[in-house]
């Protein structure tokens, strides 16, 4: 255990954050998401978290993660399939945590576009989450001194 680090930040996945650069993604997804598929393709690490909420595991990640500033958005949940201005109960979540963290809303992308981007994703973090639409993508901003 470490101090004022979050329990739910285990060791594989404090690694594979520590390993992102500047404009890298993480793709948060839940329990139907085909991760390891998207890993594979991303030649992404993949970290399951089976017990934990992708709210949970978001909540952890921004407190270590600093989001990008240079683009807007920088971070994006995945559009309802066939009503794309619907609000699912887990992205609802996503924004008051994003807000609750001093970070910018989420944009949205459509399923496909959703997943082609989360190809692109450097560390692919599966929840045990069941709620449909429990996916986020977050793209790593820079820590600086200047």
């Amino acid at each position: 255990m470490l101090k004022n680090i979050s329990p739910l930040l285990t060791p594989q996945l404090l690694f594979g954050l520590a390993k992102l650069g500047h404009g890298d993604d993480v793709a948060l997804v839940d329990a139907n998401f085909p991760a390891d598929r998207i890993a594979e393709q991303a030649h992404a690490r993949l970290v399951q978290l089976p017990g934990l909420s992708t709210t949970q595991v978001l909540q952890a990640v921004l407190s270590v993660l600093p989001l990008d500033s240079f683009d807007s958005p920088c971070s994006w949940t995945m559009q309802v399939v066939g009503d794309a201005q619907a609000v699912p109960w887990p992205v609802a979540e996503f924004k008051q945590t994003l807000h609750d963290a001093g970070e910018a809303a989420a944009g949205s992308l459509e399923r496909f576009a959703f997943y082609e981007q989360a190809r692109a994703a450097r560390l692919v973090v599966q929840t045990g989450d069941l709620r449909k639409y429990a996916n986020i993508l977050l793209r790593k901003g820079v820590i600086s001194t200047d």
